[in-house]
């Protein structure tokens, strides 16, 4: 009953926005990075991803990163990521919002992509603040600008605000959006977390995917459980 309503909502929406976190990627084979599966010899990320880390060893933060980017680079987009790509080409006003920084949802073709934890293959020096793409796998660690300063990596560490321009776009999308897609994140890491509050209170249709219920579950208007591979397809048929 909760599929088929929530196929008519998006069939009826003319503006979508959908939020994504590690859950979809997790289909593709990346790691979480999260609890005991998460550590890379003997370090959290949570001791790795940040200014502080950076400052006292950038050569061992960067080593972490180059591995994460060996391991995603051999990943590939799934069917997660691709029934979203046919949706964006169906609905008129279209919105992804990733916690991910991947970058899978512009391998599999997406246009209208908002990265609020920025993006692992983007570099950023230290000193200039010069941003560039870079899918070079493996990295000459540590990286240098051209300038000469030390490149860190394009990504929103832990106690770094959000990039203002992307989260005023996502914050926009979520307020205008009739239907609203939260999948595979555990809805817990704010302030993207918020966003599926906003967007209800906003009057949209909150649909969430998930393997498994989540902090917002019982508020949202939708949950539907298992893996968004096999229910975004069905979900948009």
């Amino acid at each position: 009953m909760c599929v088929e309503q929530a196929r008519r909502w998006i069939q009826d929406a003319s503006l979508i926005t959908v939020l994504t976190g590690a859950g979809i990627s997790a289909e593709s084979g990346i790691p979480t990075f999260r609890g005991q599966a998460g550590l890379w010899k003997q370090f959290r990320p949570e001791d790795l991803a940040t200014p502080e880390a950076f400052a006292r060893n950038p050569k061992l933060v960067w080593e972490w990163y180059d591995w994460r980017r060996g391991l995603i680079d051999q990943t590939k987009p799934n069917n997660g990521h691709y029934a979203l790509v046919q949706l964006e080409h169906r609905t008129p006003q279209f919105t992804l919002i990733t916690q991910n920084v991947d970058g899978l949802h512009e391998r599999a073709g997406s246009q209208t992509v908002l990265e609020v934890h920025g993006s692992i293959w983007k570099l950023r020096c230290t000193e200039c603040c010069r941003s560039w793409p870079d899918r070079t796998v493996p990295l000459c660690t540590p990286p240098h600008c051209v300038c000469g300063a030390l490149a860190r990596p394009g990504v929103v560490w832990f106690g770094e605000n959000l990039p203002e321009d992307v989260w005023i776009a996502a914050h926009k999308a979520t307020l205008a959006c009739d239907v609203f897609l939260v999948i595979g994140t555990s809805a817990v890491v704010y302030p993207a977390a918020g966003l599926a509050h906003l967007a209800k209170s906003s009057g949209a249709k909150v649909i969430e995917i998930n393997t498994e219920a989540t902090a917002i579950s019982e508020s949202v208007d939708c949950t539907l459980l298992g893996p968004s591979g096999q229910i975004l397809p069905e979900l948009i048929r």
